[in-house]
């Protein structure tokens, strides 16, 4: 049996505190800011209108945009720095612009280089029979990596903007107003539609590298069928399989696997060593090397994306 660890110690850990900050019970900031209510200093009248004249007198003077010299100056000195980079950032483009090659010239590397190595290599080095994904996720996986963490951090921002911290838990009288009224011929259209929508995103997640599809249309489609639920059923049923945690859970893992795949990948390729994840035979549903995985990832994090933008829009919060 193994030690029964004290909780002041289990405390310090911190892999209990990042579990615990995961799940959100602890907040990492709390007693490290200063939040403490000031106690009220008493200022007799004749200190109170001294410092309404003072204030005044310094508002005068900030927003007297005619006499002020400093504002003055700044907007003359705006208005030149503006021109300038401007002017800058124009002459940096045409020179970038002057040294491409001329369009449609057949001997671009766009056309005797990058397409061909595509066409006549792809399969062989990815395994995928779809060009495209294997473009995506193999030759410019690193790209694809930013666009993922991209949508993740652009979830988080919307949701330190538009998160409803003061709301209780659960579905109060005033959160009613956006539950939807009970609609039987909508609930028995997305009992019968749901599952069918999220298989058919499954299906187009797990078959990106074989056929037309991939991780971002088949987030799309399953986040759509989270959302059509949560349209149908209302916030409280939603709660029962998908929640802030579930969000926050599958993002990181997805988001982690990716990073540590795809730099064993970025790695072995880069020195030249031999990598222990084949490609397989092209075709078959097990294959691609590390694109199945990825494309999951992709389309996990693609649909909590799309349903969390529309949870916190709606009313700020799961």
């Amino acid at each position: 049996m193994s030690k029964q660890i004290p909780q002041d110690e289990l405390n310090k850990k911190f892999s209990y505190r990042l579990k615990q900050w995961m799940k959100g019970n602890v907040d990492q900031y709390v007693g490290l800011l200063e939040m403490q209510r000031q106690e009220e200093v008493g200022v007799t009248k004749r200190e109170a209108n001294r410092h309404k004249k003072e204030q005044d007198k310094l508002f005068a003077e900030i927003y007297d945009t005619e006499n002020n010299k400093v504002y003055k100056n700044f907007l003359r000195f705006y208005k030149v720095a503006a021109v300038i980079c401007c002017v800058a950032l124009i002459v940096m483009l045409l020179v970038t612009v002057s040294y491409l090659p001329p369009i449609g010239d057949p001997t671009n590397p766009a056309h005797n280089e990058v397409v061909e190595k595509y066409i006549e290599d792809g399969m062989q080095d990815t395994g995928a029979v779809n060009i495209v994904t294997g473009m995506i996720l193999d030759y410019r996986a690193f790209d694809t990596f930013g666009e993922s963490n991209v949508l993740f951090i652009a979830t988080c921002v919307v949701m330190l903007m538009m998160r409803d911290d003061t709301r209780k838990k659960g579905v109060d009288s005033e959160d009613m107003k956006y539950e939807p009224r009970f609609d039987t011929i909508l609930q028995q259209v997305t009992y019968i539609l749901f599952p069918l929508i999220m298989i058919f995103g499954i299906y187009v997640v797990l078959n990106g590298h074989l056929s037309p599809g991939g991780g971002f249309s088949g987030g799309a489609i399953m986040g759509a069928g989270l959302i059509l639920y949560l349209n149908a059923y209302g916030i409280e049923k939603m709660r029962r399989f998908f929640t802030e945690n579930t969000h926050r859970y599958i993002c990181v893992a997805a988001l982690s696997f990716y990073c540590l795949a795809k730099s064993y990948s970025f790695f072995t390729g880069a020195n030249h060593l031999h990598s222990i994840i084949s490609a397989g035979v092209p075709g078959r549903i097990i294959s691609a090397g590390l694109i199945l995985p990825l494309n999951i990832c992709v389309g996990l994090v693609v649909a909590c994306t799309m349903y969390s933008f529309y949870t916190l829009f709606r009313k700020g919060g799961y």
